[in-house]
């Protein structure tokens, strides 16, 4: 009887469930198109063919369209919709490629292949991702994954997707870090990221100019990673100048140049200080130098700078002025034969002088050791009398200029009575 009763009541309970679920209205078309995919990507598509090539019109339906459609979690369909002109499957395929109801001939990859059509599209994203601002993440994530999916596309498309990025970037709609994708081993071997990252760079130095493009990667600090848009038998700064020369970007390939250089004398300044702290001999510096410098391509006005920097930043200096010199003289004295190595030009003497100048002002203990340095480097045969007469007159710094001229009045005076006197001498012979 009792089971009997509990079977009663358990039907009870379910009849009146199902009563209850029965009156409840029907699921809206909105509320489809809100949690079901397929009919969020058919109210996408519908709207686009209807605004046709009106992109005014293909903003105001996304405007509007936004208030009942979850953009949030259909982000990446929207985009990919947008963009590719329908869904895209794992590795940039086509869902819907075979079903032309569920594709849209309104998209960027069916644009035209020009600055200025591109660049409309571009002011739709912009504008939807200004109404609706958490889909910046998003939009970041569909681009570094379309990045990934080039190989999937054809060269006219990879060709609008990288105007569209780089007019992106130009207007800071897209952070450079999204160009890492470009360094995926899948699209590097095949020299699609390299002609891709020179399409893209067209298209943004033509919105801005080589300084923002420059400027951007260095800020991303993405400047040194450039050479890996090549495969690793060709990451050298000789193939990304000649590719990027012959493209029209030998804006680019010079601030490689610069970057790498930088990068090198910066490996160079750490090593020598390492070997100038364990007292290595000078004639293994040279050696060592001079092999980095062939090497690396560096010029001798590149290495002066880094031995004077290096030999002052080797030294704990005495604080007290009147010894501080003393210890300099004897400390530069022992290195003077490394720095006559490197100071065989006139260019090179120059920015010696330059250097010490600026290093004598900077360092407040130093301001009185300046022409004593000189006068030592000049005997040592580190700087000549040509040198020093021509930072006197219109090659110093501006930097402490009248206490330093001061200072080396006496001993410029001295050294034009020299050369004077030996102008008079070879007259008379």
């Amino acid at each position: 009887c009792w089971c009997y009763l509990l079977w009663c009541l358990f039907c009870s309970a379910c009849s009146v469930v199902f009563w209850f679920m029965s009156c409840l209205p029907p699921r809206s078309i909105h509320e489809k198109e809100k949690f079901e995919p397929t009919v969020f990507r058919d109210t996408i598509i519908q709207g686009l063919n209807e605004a046709g090539g009106d992109l005014d019109a293909v903003a105001k339906f996304l405007d509007v369209t936004g208030s009942r459609l979850d953009y949030r979690r259909y982000a990446d369909t929207l985009f990919d919709i947008l963009i590719a002109g329908s869904m895209l499957a794992p590795g940039g395929t086509r869902i819907d490629d075979g079903d032309k109801t569920k594709v849209t001939e309104h998209c960027v990859f069916t644009a035209e292949e020009n600055q200025t059509a591109i660049r409309s599209y571009a002011q739709v994203f912009n504008k939807l991702i200004r109404r609706y601002k958490y889909l910046e993440k998003a939009f970041e994530e569909e681009i570094k994954k379309l990045l990934l999916f080039l190989k999937a596309f054809t060269e006219s498309e990879q060709t609008k997707l990288a105007m569209l990025t780089g007019i992106l970037l130009a207007n800071s709609i897209l952070p450079p870090q999204i160009l890492t994708s470009l360094f995926s081993d899948n699209i590097v071997k095949e020299g699609i990221a390299a002609s891709f990252a020179v399409k893209l760079f067209k298209a943004w130095i033509a919105e801005k100019d080589a300084n923002a493009v420059t400027s951007a990667l260095r800020k991303a600090s993405l400047d040194k990673k450039l050479l890996e848009l090549f495969p690793a038998n060709k990451q050298n700064v000789e193939h990304f100048s000649k590719y990027f020369n012959e493209a029209g970007l030998k804006e680019l390939s010079d601030f490689l140049r610069v970057q790498q250089s930088l990068g090198t004398r910066k490996e160079l300044q750490k090593d020598l200080q390492e070997r100038l702290s364990q007292e290595c001999p000078i004639r293994e510096i040279v050696v060592y130098v001079k092999e980095e410098m062939k090497k690396n391509d560096l010029q001798e006005q590149a290495v002066i700078g880094l031995l004077w920097a290096c030999l002052m930043n080797a030294v704990e200096w005495n604080k007290k002025e009147e010894l501080v010199t003393e210890q300099a003289l004897k400390h530069l004295k022992h290195y003077a034969p490394l720095l006559a190595m490197f100071s065989t030009q006139g260019q090179s003497e120059l920015i010696l002088l330059m250097k010490i100048q600026e290093y004598c002002y900077d360092n407040i203990h130093f301001m009185k050791s300046f022409s004593k340095i000189v006068v030592l480097f000049y005997k040592a045969d580190v700087l000549s009398e040509e040198a020093i007469l021509k930072w006197y007159k219109d090659a110093h710094a501006a930097k402490g200029k009248s206490v330093f001229l001061e200072q080396m009045k006496k001993f410029v005076e001295w050294l034009q009575n020299a050369e004077e006197e030996s102008e008079s001498e070879r007259e008379e012979d």
